[in-house]
Order: C-alpha cells, then structure tokens, then sequence
C-alpha cells in the first residue's frame, strides 16, 4: 500500500480550472454534485507532484461562524494513504483563519474515520439552522445520512 510520505502531493486552494476533474472525482465517489460552487470557493485540492494528477478534494460551505464540511473524496486507489487525513487537517485550518466555530457533516459512509479529528455523532435537530438551507440539508445527501459536529 502507498502511503502518503511515499506519495508526494501538494494541498492547494482549488481553482476553477479543477472543476471538471473535482466533479469527476465526486461522480465516481457517488458523492452529490448539487450545491458544489463552479468556482470551487473555499474547496481544497490534493494534487500529487509529479504528474500533477487530482488525488483528493474536500470543500466547506461557510454560513458565519457555522460551516458543513463538504464534498471530502480521495481516489479509490488511494483511500488509506493520508491524502485524506491531511485534506480534513488543511481544511480544518482553513475554517479556523475564517472563524468557524462549528463545522458539521454527513456521511453515509465515514462515521467511524472522522472522530479522529474530533467530530462526534449529533441529531439533524443539533445542527445550526444557517447550514439547513444547504443543498446537502435539503435533500442531496439521503435522510439516512450519519450526522457530526466539530466544535471548534
């Protein structure tokens, strides 16, 4: 298995020219595309350095000092290499410098790999009303969705 220090990649805002790869990388990961901003605003890129090749990509969608954690997809060839551990780490700074100070998420099938960065279990009722008007809230992600909450 590759691992990450044997996988050089560079972590970078995502630029509108990523769009099409980034939507690829969702599609194939069967995570919703709906909501997802064409200019990628506030979205991270994994990119690895040799071939410049997208590895990963994770987003947030900020509504004051709230933000869902978004969009958060590695490569299946890639999945357990730290790609997306150093993804949710870059995008956990990035929420702190804009004053995020409760980020939530959902998942259907990450529940037991995100409470290593600190996120626990929450009811749908818990989460701050500014991130219900998200399309994930509205219907994009299924009811069935595990919810979690990072208080910042």
């Amino acid at each position: 298995m590759t691992t990450a220090a044997a996988l050089p990649f560079v972590i970078r805002p995502a630029a509108a020219f990523d769009a099409a790869a980034v939507r690829d990388l969702l599609k194939a990961s069967e995570l919703p595309l709906d909501g997802v901003p064409d200019t990628l605003e506030h979205f991270l890129v994994a990119r690895s350095s040799g071939d410049d090749a997208l590895l990963g990509v994770i987003g947030l969608e900020l509504q004051g000092d709230a933000a869902l954690l978004r969009s958060a997809a590695v490569r299946a060839d890639l999945r357990g290499t730290g790609v997306g551990a150093a993804l949710v780490r870059e995008l956990l700074s990035h929420a702190r410098t804009r004053g995020v100070r409760t980020l939530v998420l959902l998942t259907t099938t990450a529940e037991r790999w995100f409470p290593r960065f600190g996120f626990e279990p929450i009811t749908r009722d818990d989460v701050p009303e500014a991130l219900k008007v998200s399309e994930e809230f509205r219907g994009a992600c299924p009811a069935s969705a595990h919810v979690m909450r990072l208080v910042m």
